[in-house]
């Protein structure tokens, strides 16, 4: 309460005087337009990582189904490779051997589709300020 009385005599203080409204309105008109340059960069930029995700939301629907089929394809007894001793620790790598296969192909293809979508989008980005256009949309 004692914050908002003193915001208020603080803006009651505030006595602006105008000497040339000519200058005025020319200070405002650039201010204002510095503004709407903001506001239409920040829409552009939430436009732009808007389609960023629907594009790796279905390049990732994709490459999850590439995956599975996959999966569904290997035979599940038969390992990819063998060590051939009696550590138990790799007897356990030897028997999952296509599931770490697989996991880790998983997430070098989530890595790629989120590297490969965001650098698209940065040159969408550098090209629109070579040409001097404005950001895509």
């Amino acid at each position: 309460m004692n914050k908002d009385k003193a915001l208020e005599e603080l803006f009651l203080a505030q006595k602006p005087h105008f000497d040339d409204s000519d200058a005025f309105m020319a200070s405002l008109t650039k201010r204002l337009d510095a503004v709407e340059y903001i506001k239409q960069y920040q829409e552009a930029t939430l436009r732009r990582y808007k389609m960023a995700m629907v594009v790796t939301f279905v390049a990732g629907i994709i490459g999850g189904a590439a995956g599975m089929v996959f999966l569904l394809s290997m035979p599940a007894d038969v390992p990819l490779f063998t060590f051939r001793t009696q550590i138990a620790l790799l007897q356990w790598f030897s028997e999952n051997s296509r599931m770490i296969v697989a996991v880790a192909l998983f997430l070098l293809m989530s890595f790629g589709i989120i590297s490969i979508t965001y650098n698209i989008f940065d040159i969408m980005n550098i090209r629109a300020r070579l040409k001097g256009q404005p950001l895509p949309r």
